[in-house]
């Protein structure tokens, strides 16, 4: 016997992971209600939120919070179900007796920084249409990498102040540490705000994954600690490599992009071996963002790209090609704002609550408006050198320390003396898997 839904509209997506600074959530929805950009672009924080005009229903998100959708086909009109996660709709589906209509490829990502329009009319349904409300100003910062670094990392720090406003005190906080930039930064500036709300930083942990002993990350995060005379708050979380699965990774982060899913693994990992040790541990801090805010990936792995497609396009690494361009895909967004399940899934599957600051619109703007063009002359290597120099810079002036800066190296490659053992040679591999855990509905997007 099959239920009959409630509503047109079922909003399975969770508020209490909304963090809105400037307005109570109920006036934050009635701006997303309204369609109007303008209006959700008033709106401070992280948030994921629908609202509705008749058979109008308006979407958005930031990057820190994912949403999807799908419309199924109820005898007398459709239904939208809305929620964080493909398993959520897929069992939606089957609660509704509906489940003979899923298919993961009919899933739709919500494109952060958009308001995402869906017309209720019935079958054929009509395209999304979408209305930017996120466009931070290029080339607003001086060309001075100091001066940059002190509104990019002092941005970093107030949402960290934010984030801490909201967390009980004297809850235990961790950062999820590789002594990395972005990592490094964040532990810093958490230690920094602790001192200055006079609480006791005997509550924060630098968590390090170590794989199978560790690999480059684990001597990395203690050089970087010790160099500061805070060895003392790093704790190294040991893994075996038979616990990195990258099956259940796919599971977890539902997307098959390599990098992507090598990624969640560790983050997977290096949750549940801090869930392990500290059943009642809540609060997790990263520096995903980073790289993607400096612009500091290696344009040659990329075939698809050059330095003048990633400097002279919007907000590229975040959100992809975008949603006009023809490789923008329905099912997955693009960018970060597809490939943040790395980190927002092994977070939520393992029952942390978590921020990256540098995934929030004021860093984001901040970083946006650095004039990349002036400062690296099309050059590579001025290219990659400027994150330690902004960053660096930034956490001298925001806190006063001198942060030691490492090469950059990818998470999945630095908690492990032998990553590529772990995860699959080809990118048809990821793909393989990704369809066997869908079966018998096959995959697609």
């Amino acid at each position: 016997m099959r239920h009959i839904p409630v509503s047109r509209v079922i909003d399975l997506t969770d508020p209490a992971g909304n963090r809105v600074y400037n307005m109570t959530a109920d006036e934050a929805r009635a701006r997303v209600a309204s369609g109007d950009a303008d209006a959700v672009r008033a709106i401070d924080g992280e948030f994921a939120l629908v609202g509705q005009q008749g058979k109008s229903v308006f979407l958005a998100r930031t990057i820190g919070r994912l949403v999807r959708y799908f419309i199924a086909k109820w005898h007398d009109g459709p239904i939208l179900i809305v929620a964080d996660r493909i398993d959520a709709i897929r069992r939606q589906l089957e609660e509704l007796g509906l489940a003979d209509q899923f298919h993961p490829s009919y899933t739709r990502m919500v494109p952060a920084h958009h308001v995402t329009r869906i017309e209720l009319v019935g079958c054929p349904d009509p395209s999304p249409t979408y209305s930017r409300f996120f466009a931070p100003a290029r080339n607003s910062q001086p060309a001075d990498p100091a001066a940059i670094g002190g509104r990019y990392v002092g941005a970093a720090y107030n949402e960290v102040v934010r984030w801490l406003d909201r967390v009980p005190t004297g809850e235990p906080l961790g950062v999820c540490f590789s002594g990395g930039i972005d990592s490094g930064a964040v532990f810093l500036l958490t230690y920094h705000a602790l001192l200055n709300r006079g609480q006791s930083p005997s509550r924060l942990k630098a968590f390090t994954l170590a794989v199978d002993g560790g690999g480059a990350d684990l001597a990395q995060a203690r050089a970087f600690l010790d160099r500061l005379g805070l060895g003392l708050f790093l704790e190294p979380v040991p893994v075996r490599s038979a616990d990195i699965d990258i099956e259940d990774a796919i599971r977890v982060i539902e997307d098959y992009k390599p990098l992507d899913v090598q990624s969640g693994a560790m983050a997977l990992a290096l949750c549940r071996g801090v869930r392990a040790r500290y059943p009642d541990w809540k609060y997790l801090l990263d520096g995903d963002g980073g790289d993607e805010n400096l612009k500091d990936y290696p344009i040659e792995d990329n075939p698809e790209l050059t330095i003048r497609s990633v400097l002279n396009n919007l907000m590229l690494y975040q959100e992809g090609w975008g949603v006009g361009a023809i490789k923008h895909s329905l099912t997955y967004s693009g960018g970060q704002s597809r490939g943040y399940a790395r980190t927002y899934a092994p977070l939520g599957a393992t029952g942390f609550v978590g921020l990256s600051p540098f995934v929030c619109p004021s860093v984001i703007a901040v970083a946006e408006g650095i004039p990349f063009v002036e400062l690296t002359g099309w050059d590579h290597g001025r290219l990659y050198d400027l994150k330690g120099r902004v960053v660096s810079a930034g956490v001298k002036a925001v806190t006063g320390l001198d942060m030691p800066v490492f090469p950059k190296r990818r998470f999945q490659h630095g908690a492990a003396d032998r990553p590529a053992e772990l995860f699959p040679p080809g990118r048809a591999d990821y793909r393989r898997i990704y369809q066997r855990v869908y079966e018998p509905a096959g995959a697609g997007g």
